[in-house]
């Protein structure tokens, strides 16, 4: 079973999904995509951390998700993935993207292009439960900045693929889950 969390920033859905993981009755293991670049990401990652209980996994996987994934997918095994937005970021980042984006050229990104179709062909080939949180971006207004308007683009379209692979797509808001799929 794969199911996509979906909603806006503090909208709930990491906590639901760290519910769902803890439910499953399978061993967890919390695959993090953050990368602590600075203070307030560091802080971040270490209030995720207090919340999770010490019994589950970790793997830290900021670029290469669906290695990550095949490498620790099991039939007794739940794999939270926390979350694709970071993932993304990270890409477009250590990529050629966001700098091609700032300075108005075409987007050629292999790095990126290449570890979303190895996650999308992953997925539906993984045993176990696979839980992956990401934000939904796109309803605000669209950004000034041309990197900004890249990465609600990708993060529209790659919501979009992830959510065709997944068994079950739940939207966050309030707190609230609502089921889409």
């Amino acid at each position: 079973m794969k199911e996509l969390i979906i909603g806006g920033a503090r909208s709930g859905k990491s906590t639901l999904a760290e519910k769902r993981a803890a439910a499953s009755g399978l061993r967890v293991i919390y695959v993090a995509t953050a990368q602590a670049l600075d203070g307030e990401m560091t802080q971040r990652i270490a209030l995720h951390r207090a919340r999770r209980p010490g019994a589950w996994g970790l793997v830290e996987s900021p670029l290469e998700l669906a290695t990550a994934l095949q490498k620790n997918a099991a039939a007794d095994v739940c794999l939270l993935v926390d979350c694709l937005t970071l993932w993304l970021s990270n890409l477009l980042f250590a990529g050629e993207a966001a700098r091609q984006a700032e300075s108005g050229q075409p987007i050629d990104c292999p790095l990126l292009e290449r570890e979303v179709q190895a996650l999308i062909d992953t997925l539906p080939q993984l045993p176990g439960k696979i839980v992956i949180v990401s934000n939904e971006v796109g309803w605000g207004i669209i950004p000034m900045a041309a990197v900004s308007r890249l990465f609600a683009d990708e993060q529209g379209r790659l919501n979009q693929r992830v959510a065709k692979v997944c068994d079950k797509v739940t939207m966050v808001a309030a707190g609230l889950p609502l089921t889409l799929k």
